[in-house]
């Protein structure tokens, strides 16, 4: 792909928007940047190029598209933005950071996505991966975008990078060596318009796969059937429930491995250090990959042993008076609060509120009688979903996390768990879910 000499506005100066930036003004091309926010709101990362002769700050309306030969939108940019209109109009094309990032990285890539558990099956996957002696970079949606080692040495065996639909609504050749789907549920409708159309986009991920690369899918995921039907990679999938050949399951104590190749092999269940059913599947979907990319099992195994998850995934965050509290700040949709709350069989009191993304709440309702002594509602979306909860537990509403950890704390009983898995996204009073989670473990801290 050619940049030199052509004029590329890149939308939206977030991390990923400012190194797609660098790396286009790198190549030789000359860059229109814009983003909504005002140019002192842009972030200390862009100063480091704000002064470079390639670069140019342009207003956030259709002139910045004047002249224009490619756009690249930042991942928050969503697909009906009027910008996007405008440039679809005028027939300039449209590529993601990660699709332009492909076309100048040499090293195979494989790439992770699903509403839930991506972050914490591409950590794994790095260090399982490290563990059996092999170079990798870690990045994508966590970490450092992909668009930063299009433009470094790229010296390593394999990249493992998480996917986000938000990511693969540009891509056009986009191709992972492997590529893992781990579930699909409703999220992102706000963004994407449908489920039905976040569904279709986050296939899109094994499109462009040949017959020499590996599809991973999650055989009890009703969302992912037939996804299969025009795929040429190879295709194996993981089940918590049922036997399957080649794949994973999970048998009483072990993890069985059922390989293309003929291979059969058995893992301890016990190796898994981090709770709940989701991350069993999120292991065997690692595994899977581990074993198509050369790791042994027994690096496998030492490396999961090791793993102790990711901070606000279900994270433990102190025990107050025999009460102990979780920080689930991750949990940002509907299926989230569902497999967090599998994972306890104490009597819990959930945390649920932010800002909504359109989740369908209703659906909880079995799970919370099951689950729950009290649900306590707070921030932005608490009198939106108090509706949709009917009457399967008690409810109780609080404006802030604070006040609803106090109120939670209050009304537990020794024995109980307090859970934040809020079901939405945090900026309704935070920058991030990280900031919710520590401020939620600061104010357990201090009770």
């Amino acid at each position: 792909m050619q940049l030199a000499d052509r004029k590329i506005a890149v939308i939206g100066m977030g991390k990923t928007g400012i190194a797609a930036a660098a790396f286009l003004g790198g190549s030789g091309a000359a860059v229109v940047a814009v983003d909504e926010k005002p140019r002192d709101q842009w972030g200390g990362e862009f100063e480091q190029i704000a002064h470079r002769p390639w670069l140019a700050v342009g207003r956030y309306d259709e002139t910045c598209l004047d002249g224009v030969d490619l756009v690249v939108p930042s991942p928050g940019i969503p697909p009906r933005h009027p910008l996007l209109t405008a440039a679809q109009q005028k027939k300039i094309p449209i590529l993601s950071e990660v699709e332009l990032a492909c076309r100048f990285i040499r090293v195979p890539i494989i790439a992770v996505t699903g509403t839930n558990g991506k972050t914490t099956t591409t950590t794994l996957l790095g260090e399982i991966l490290a563990r059996a002696g092999k170079k990798v970079f870690v990045g994508g949606n966590i970490g450092n975008p992909l668009i930063e080692y299009a433009g470094a040495a790229q010296t390593d065996d394999f990249i493992v990078a998480e996917i986000s639909s938000f990511q693969l609504q540009w891509i056009e050749s986009f191709r992972p060596h492997a590529a893992i789907l781990l579930n699909i549920t409703c999220d992102h409708v706000n963004y994407h318009g449908s489920f039905e159309e976040y569904r279709r986009i986050k296939g899109r991920i094994f499109e462009n796969q040949r017959e020499n690369d590996l599809a991973v899918l999650n055989a009890e995921d009703p969302q992912q059937e037939g996804l299969d039907a025009s795929m040429r990679a190879c295709v194996v999938r993981f089940s918590s429930v049922r036997p399957l050949a080649p794949g994973l399951c999970l048998q009483k104590d072990s993890l069985v491995y059922s390989g293309p190749d003929g291979t059969d092999e058995r893992y301890p269940l016990g190796m898994i250090r981090i709770p709940g059913l989701h991350n069993v599947e999120n292991v065997m979907a690692a595994v899977a990959v581990a074993r198509f990319c050369g790791c042994s099992k027994e690096s496998i195994v030492e490396a999961v042993s090791q793993f102790r998850g990711l901070p606000h995934r279900i994270e433990f965050a102190g025990e107050k008076r025999a009460v102990q509290f979780y920080d689930d700040s991750k949990g940002t949709n509907v299926d989230a609060v569902v497999r967090a709350l599998q994972t306890f069989s104490s009597p819990v009191i959930l945390l649920l509120g932010g800002r909504d993304k359109d989740g369908n709440f209703d659906v909880l309702q079995p799970m919370l009688g099951a689950k729950t002594k009290q649900v306590v509602l707070f921030g932005e979306a608490r009198d939106q979903i108090e509706p949709q909860l009917g009457n399967t537990t008690p409810i109780a509403k609080e404006a802030t996390l604070k006040a609803a950890v106090l109120r939670a704390y209050r009304d537990a009983k020794p024995g109980d768990i307090v859970l934040l898995s809020p079901g939405c996204a945090s900026f309704d009073a935070f920058a991030n879910y990280r900031e919710r989670g520590n401020h939620f473990k600061e104010v357990v801290r201090n009770l």
